[in-house]
């Protein structure tokens, strides 16, 4: 394909009035920065859209790369025309015969945004499909269920044609909305709950906890290797590691094994939140799905919620697990969570958790919990901290 330009389209953002034109920037440099391997483009951006001139650069590697960008409602690969009819026409005509199979049936449909063009859209409409009907053997016009929708957007900034309309992930431009911690398990849910949040504008910090050596280093780099699968969306995520070994035996030691898990993740949201508070987040984000285990029970959620003050964020809370898995493999997140490498909560899950705690019970257990705060504090001051990128080296790439 010959493409000589790419079409930006933002989405939703054109819903946000006087914040458009910062978010419409954010986008560009988002998108800017996912396709910095590529020296040679050019971005021109007006109201609305922003173009790319590949001026030489692969196509399909640079639209991969701009299926990262987040902000984006879609692209397409466009021919520029000259603003005349002759060029207009000749350029249709091209940017059919380039198209990689053959159609038999089109239409035209031109967008006349620069008034001062001297035919109408419908008068152009004519004059370029019969242009290209005369010039294409065996095609045929059908204006309902065509085989290629061949679009003209005559503009002040040039005339574009173009066919084809690659989808975007949509969304908010990366960081638009703020920082979130992530936690971040080995599983298949929390991901994909970190993606989503990413989607929204969010810059995500992912926090997760080992228990070794109860948890092997193959279980924390697969941890690593999620945050580098996620950290190719952005330049980079920061992972927080934290030691919970200490805090989890002595919840097993010491308490009804029926409350373990809602005892240890209250735990882990004050610890979470506590990391959130050092390093300037405002909301937590977890990979909850209503009803899914035990834990996520709404009574148990409802427990677990009140030990921190801060939003907590479940954007998969109403999903079932076949669209989680489905956003998963988008993502490419879901080969390296099947790996079979235990986290701490699977290797402490008791045999009957309770789904319905009572918080009056859990609260009375843990005051007498001498050592809680102190453990926590504990595991905060010990957590170690690491940037990972998509340079960052991993153990699966062969996954992918």
């Amino acid at each position: 394909m010959n493409v000589q330009m790419i079409l930006l389209r933002f989405g939703e953002l054109t819903l946000k009035g006087k914040n458009r034109s910062r978010f419409e920037n954010q986008v560009l440099q988002h998108a800017k920065y996912m396709l910095r391997s590529f020296p040679r483009l050019h971005f021109i951006k007006t109201y609305g859209r922003i173009y790319i001139e590949l001026n030489g650069e692969p196509y399909e590697q640079v639209a991969a790369a701009l299926g990262k960008v987040f902000g984006l409602s879609s692209f397409s690969p466009v021919h520029k025309a000259e603003p005349n009819l002759a060029s207009i026409r000749e350029t249709a005509l091209q940017a059919v015969r380039e198209l990689p199979n053959r159609p038999k049936t089109f239409k035209v449909s031109v967008r006349r945004a620069d008034k001062h063009f001297p035919h109408s859209s419908q008068e152009l409409n004519g004059l370029i499909g019969g242009y290209v009907l005369r010039h294409m053997n065996g095609l045929k016009v059908d204006v309902h269920r065509p085989d290629v929708d061949l679009r003209v957007e005559i503009r002040e900034e040039g005339v574009f044609v173009y066919s084809e309309v690659v989808p975007g992930l949509g969304g908010y431009p990366f960081g638009s909305s703020g920082k979130a911690m992530l936690m971040l398990s080995g599983g298949i849910d929390s991901p994909v709950a970190g993606w989503l949040g990413m989607k929204r504008g969010l810059v995500i910090e992912a926090v997760h906890f080992h228990s070794f050596p109860y948890t092997s280093e193959r279980a924390q780099q697969k941890v690593v290797d999620l945050t580098r699968q996620l950290a190719g969306y952005t330049n980079g995520i920061k992972l927080h590691m934290v030691p919970f070994t200490e805090i989890q035996t002595k919840l097993r030691g010491g308490s009804r094994d029926n409350l373990l898990i809602t005892l240890m993740r209250r735990a882990m949201f004050r610890i979470t939140e506590k990391l959130a508070e050092k390093h300037d987040a405002l909301a937590i984000v977890t990979g909850e799905s209503l009803g899914q285990v035990a834990s996520q029970t709404l009574s148990n959620m409802y427990t677990i919620n009140q030990v921190v003050r801060m939003p907590i964020l479940r954007p998969l809370i109403t999903m079932d697990k076949t669209e989680i898995i489905r956003i998963a493999e988008m993502i490419e997140t879901y080969p390296i969570s099947i790996l079979p490498y235990e986290d701490c909560c699977t290797l402490f899950v008791p045999k009957n958790p309770t789904t319905n705690p009572s918080l009056r019970v859990v609260e009375r257990i843990e005051s007498r919990l001498e050592w809680l705060s102190d453990e926590i504090d504990k595991a905060v001051e010990h957590t170690e901290t690491e940037w990972i990128s998509q340079d960052t080296p991993g153990t699966h790439d062969e996954l992918f």
